[in-house]
């Protein structure tokens, strides 16, 4: 209990550091305390292996604003083994991949990111930065060469508690996302939502078929839902949102036409002119006489 409370001291001394921007002090005041609980011999329960686990992350926090990326990378990939699929470590790793120039390993830390919660918005960018950047350097089948993407099991996809991804905390506390309801008056329920989406939709009211759109995906992820969804944010100029549906769309169904065709128009409007173009292309892979794809590349080349 002893070791507990320093520990616990050291930390907090640590995020206040990190928060004043002494970067170098907090690093010390982490190791401080990563120290007392291998002392302790403590490490391999489950508790101090949580709190090792964020103690890491922390540090890795601290190594990356100093630009010691290869520190923060591996405090991380230690920070995950301890508590694998933990976000705060894999969006660090990915932000120093990245800074190292290592663009695959970037892409697959922030893609896993959002299989654990599709909410967050620096995965999302993330990813679109990665894609645009592979493109440009191994071309159309840039995919081809990425390392495998782990699958997260369901247990592990839990709505962590991220303010930012950029200082520490103390352990995150977790809630369970809104699962799936898998019964078939779930799945009926979710197939209404959507056709009420759909009809407010043809009515104009953008708003509130979003609405509908929503509460069906609480109950069923699907892809149409999804695409749909993205075509009320186009429509409303909520151009961010319709990128990250089009995204989802696209993990269900990695061919999905409707989803490459409007985040294309999505990113350009955003003036992402590079993936834009990128998500045409691979619709024009799978359909190569869409005419509504064709014409969109034709604008894009001229902007």
């Amino acid at each position: 209990m002893e070791a507990a409370g320093g520990v616990s001291k050291l930390r907090r001394a640590g995020n206040e550091e990190f928060r004043r921007g002494q970067y170098g002090p907090a690093a010390a005041l982490y190791s401080r305390a990563l120290a007392l609980l291998e002392a302790a011999g403590e490490a391999a329960s489950a508790a101090a292996a949580a709190e090792r686990s964020v103690l890491l992350a922390n540090r890795a926090a601290c190594h990356l604003k100093d630009g010691a990326c290869g520190l923060c990378v591996s405090d991380c990939s230690r920070a995950l083994e301890l508590v694998p699929f933990g976000i705060k470590p894999l969006l660090r790793r990915a932000a120093a991949y990245e800074a190292l120039e290592r663009y695959q390993l970037a892409y697959v830390d922030y893609k896993t990111v959002l299989q654990i919660d599709c909410s967050i918005q620096s995965a999302h960018d993330g990813v679109n930065r990665m894609t645009k950047v592979l493109l440009e350097k191994d071309g159309v089948n840039w995919r081809e060469k990425l390392p495998p993407i782990p699958a997260v099991p369901i247990s592990a996809q839990t709505r962590w508690n991220v303010p930012s991804a950029g200082g520490p905390t103390t352990p995150c506390e977790t809630a369970p996302l809104g699962k799936p309801d898998q019964t078939a008056a779930g799945t009926e329920r979710a197939r209404t939502l959507k056709e009420e989406g759909n009809e407010l939709v043809k009515k104009g009211n953008h708003k509130k078929a979003i609405e509908k759109y929503s509460e069906s995906l609480k109950l069923k992820k699907e892809c149409a839902t999804y695409t749909n969804r993205a075509l009320c944010y186009l429509t409303l100029k909520r151009y961010k949102e319709a990128v990250q549906d089009c995204t989802e769309a696209l993990r269900l169904e990695p061919n999905n036409i409707k989803a490459f065709y409007r985040r294309a128009q999505a990113l350009k409007e955003l003036k992402d002119y590079k993936s834009s173009i990128a998500d045409i292309n691979s619709l024009l892979k799978i359909e190569p006489k869409n005419t509504a794809a064709l014409r969109l590349l034709q604008e894009l080349n001229r902007a």
